[in-house]
């Protein structure tokens, strides 16, 4: 089991953008509960192995040999690797999902609870740059989202070690966003 802790605002990027509107969107399930995809978690996983086995200093065939093993090859899922970490979407606890819901309130509401607005202008000679006013939608700091990672019992110390190590997620982490902090326990806890 996964939780992560949002220590500041954060931007799950959608890769979409609505013209006269928001230039970053965040990433949203068919509520519109924000998410954070298990493949970026995987990404942010693979980043931190490579960082953790060089400062084990591990050699190169053996962090190529264990990255291999444990997140694949990019842009390959190779289901015949049984270590293979398998990563599940990282969303808001079932039960308050579940309890929002019930309140029956619109999509449009649901977005304002939990995200916001943020504008963002580039500065050239302590004035505004023209056409550069950019907004991006922000999810509130606070919040915590919970995942599940299955892995080989051989591979469990490790793992929860890299997990623990990942400290931002997200997009414009160079300016602020996405501090996060990574809670790792088993599933039966």
């Amino acid at each position: 089991m996964i939780q992560m802790h949002l220590e500041s605002d954060a931007i799950f990027g959608n890769g979409m953008s609505i013209p006269g509107g928001e230039d970053i969107g965040v990433r949203t399930d068919a509520h519109g509960f924000p998410y954070m995809k298990g493949s970026t978690l995987k990404g942010l996983f693979r980043k931190e192995l490579i960082n953790y086995l060089n400062w084990e200093q591990k050699s190169l065939e053996e962090i190529k040999e264990t990255v291999q093993r444990l997140a694949g090859e990019r842009g390959n899922d190779d289901i015949y690797n049984p270590r293979k970490l398998i990563f599940s979407d990282l969303t808001f606890h079932p039960d308050l999902q579940e309890s929002v819901l019930a309140e029956d309130i619109s999509r449009q509401e649901l977005q304002n609870i939990f995200t916001y607005l943020r504008t963002f202008t580039g500065l050239e000679d302590g004035l505004a740059k023209d056409g550069s006013l950019r907004m991006a939608r922000c999810i509130k700091k606070g919040l915590n989202f919970y995942g599940t990672c299955c892995c080989d019992q051989k591979d469990e110390a490790l793992v929860c070690s890299v997990l623990s190590m990942i400290k931002w997620a997200g997009s414009m982490r160079n300016r602020g966003f996405g501090k996060i902090e990574m809670k790792v326990g088993k599933a039966d806890e």
